[in-house]
C-alpha cells in the first residue's frame, strides 16, 4: 500500500489555529471599531474576562502573515492592510481645475504683450495681482521670465513657453487670433482696444515695422502730390 507522503517544512508540521470564542469575540470587537481601541475599551465590550493581552498577542501572531495585520500604536489595537500590499491600496486621480480668472487674465496679456513686466500686467488689468497668480502659470509651464526690462530696477519680463504653444496647438505666436479677428468674433470691443499696444514678441514688432513703412508712403506720396501743385 502506497502512503501518500506529507510534506513538512523544516520538519515542522502547522496544524490550523482554532480560536476561542472569546478570542472570536475581540476579533469582532476590532474590526468593527471605527477607530484603534486599547485594553479597558475592548476588555468592557467582552461577555467574560480573559487574559486579553494573551489573547491580542495570538491574533497578531494569527494575521502576521495576512493582508490584514492587527497592529497596537500607543497601546491601541487596530487592523491595518499590511506593509507589503500597501501599493495596492493607493488610487491615482486626475483633478482638473479650473484657472482663475485673475490667471485667464494674466495669461492673455502675458499672450499679447509679451515681454511685459508684473507692473505692466497690473497696470493693464487695472488691479494688483492675487496670491500665486503668475506663480501657477509658471507651474504650468506656460510662463517664464525672459530677461530683465533696461529700465531702473531691471523687473523681470515674462514670456510665454513651448510648452504654452503645445498646449493650445499653435506652431507659433503669430498663429494667435489678432484684434480684428477677436473683435469679430465678439471676444472683445475693438472700440476700446488701443492697437498700438497690442501684439505679441516678433509677431508685434513686425506689424509695427510695416505701420512704419505705410507711414513713409503715405509722407512720400504727400510730398509729390505738394511738389506737383507747385509745379502747376
Amino acid at each position: 500500500m502506497n502512503k501518500k507522503k506529507i510534506e513538512k517544512k523544516d520538519n515542522i508540521v502547522n496544524f490550523p489555529t482554532k480560536l476561542s470564542p472569546v478570542e472570536k469575540e475581540i476579533e469582532a470587537i476590532i474590526f468593527a471599531a471605527a477607530e484603534p481601541l486599547d485594553l479597558e475599551t475592548i476588555e468592557s465590550k467582552l461577555s467574560k474576562k480573559v487574559n486579553i493581552k494573551k489573547s491580542l498577542d495570538k491574533l497578531q501572531l494569527e494575521y502576521s502573515n495576512r493582508g490584514i495585520n492587527l497592529v497596537c500604536i500607543s497601546k491601541k489595537w487596530s487592523f491595518r492592510t499590511s506593509p507589503n500590499l500597501s501599493n495596492l491600496m493607493t488610487q491615482e486621480k486626475t483633478v482638473e481645475k479650473k484657472l482663475s480668472r485673475a490667471a485667464v487674465e494674466t495669461l492673455a496679456i502675458i499672450v499679447y504683450h509679451q515681454p511685459v513686466t508684473r507692473a505692466e500686467i497690473e497696470e493693464i488689468r487695472g488691479v494688483a495681482f492675487g496670491t500665486n497668480t503668475l506663480e501657477i502659470l509658471m507651474e504650468l509651464n506656460w510662463v517664464k521670465p525672459g530677461g530683465r526690462k533696461d529700465v531702473p530696477g531691471k523687473p523681470i519680463q515674462y514670456v510665454t513657453t513651448e510648452d504654452f504653444l503645445s498646449h493650445f496647438n499653435l506652431q507659433k505666436l503669430s498663429d494667435l487670433p489678432t484684434v480684428d479677428e477677436l473683435g469679430a468674433a465678439g471676444l472683445i470691443d475693438t472700440s476700446s482696444v488701443d492697437n498700438a499696444i497690442f501684439g505679441t514678441g516678433k509677431f508685434y514688432k513686425e506689424k509695427q515695422d510695416e505701420k512704419k513703412e505705410d507711414i513713409y508712403s503715405n509722407i512720400d506720396e504727400m510730398l509729390n502730390s505738394t511738389l506737383n501743385e507747385e509745379d502747376n
